[in-house]
């Protein structure tokens, strides 16, 4: 929380670049376990290496995202692709649960975390953006 009683985005980015860095290591490192708790499902042969692939990228994502200051300003690229990613993977998870039915026991968990960190960066955002104007 800011000093005004307000969460700011450099510390939803903090959370949700050590979350992707988390997800990343489990993803290089057994990349089966993942698809398993997320999706319900075993994956092998290229599926394996595309998930390894995906880990380094998300690797990427969680130290590119990490902020370096305390205004927003600064970090307006990691707030936009930590944004983007979020919302579009929540709602990507909330249709392969819904529409595609597949679903292991953390595949709602991860849907609800990352559409909360859009949101929250969405209203953190509009409240730093209007304490700036």
């Amino acid at each position: 929380m800011s000093a005004d009683g307000f969460i700011t985005v450099r510390k939803i980015l903090s959370f949700t670049s050590i979350v992707e860095f988390g997800t990343a290591v489990a993803l290089i490192a057994d990349p089966t376990l993942v698809a398993r708790l997320l999706l319900g499902a075993d994956i092998a042969g290229v599926a394996v290496a595309l998930a390894r692939f995906f880990g380094v990228g998300l690797l990427a994502l969680g130290l590119a995202c990490w902020p370096d200051k305390a205004s927003i300003g600064s970090n307006v690229s990691a707030f936009r692709g930590m944004l983007v990613y979020n919302a579009l993977v929540a709602l990507y998870l909330g249709y392969l649960g819904l529409v595609a039915r597949v679903a292991g026991p953390l595949l709602w968990p991860a849907v609800a975390l990352h559409a909360a960190v859009a949101l929250l960066l969405i209203w953190a955002g509009s409240k730093e953006g209007r304490s700036n104007a």
